[in-house]
């Protein structure tokens, strides 16, 4: 039985939220112990910017999958630029964040880069035990 690359994304996007929701929890507990409420928030608010970028990539392949090489690399090249603006946007406003404490500062950071390498991680597990047949048309 071969995957399409519909069901290879949306394996991502599951298995993403879930890998996300456990750096979550696991960042909100710690984050608790070392900056106490402030870091709580805080894990909270990286692993949820952390899928905020994975879902926006994923989404913009996804849709841009089955377009031409233009539409796709467009499509790509828009969701990096959203990434851009979210990243700036969201950090701002976090660094302007009464609760934010210098405590609670790297409980945001280390959530986030745990985020993002162990998604990259499971993307890289995930499309390698893909089984996608040769009549696949991929971008």
């Amino acid at each position: 039985m071969f995957d399409d690359a519909k069901s290879v994304f949306r394996r991502i996007l599951r298995l993403g939220f879930l890998l996300v929701l456990v750096v979550g929890v696991l960042g909100s507990v710690i984050g608790y112990l070392v900056a106490g409420q402030a870091g709580l928030y805080a894990a909270l608010c990286g692993s949820g910017a952390a899928f905020a970028f994975t879902a926006v990539t994923v989404v913009s392949v996804w849709f841009g999958s089955d377009k031409g090489l233009g539409v796709f690399l467009g499509l790509v090249l828009g969701g990096w630029l959203i990434k851009v603006v979210l990243f700036l946007v969201l950090f701002s406003l976090l660094n302007q964040a009464d609760w934010l404490t210098r405590e609670a500062r790297p409980v945001v950071f280390f959530t986030v880069v745990a985020s993002v390498l162990l998604g990259l991680a499971l993307d890289t597990w995930i499309v390698s035990k893909a089984k996608i047949s040769p009549g696949v048309k991929l971008p």
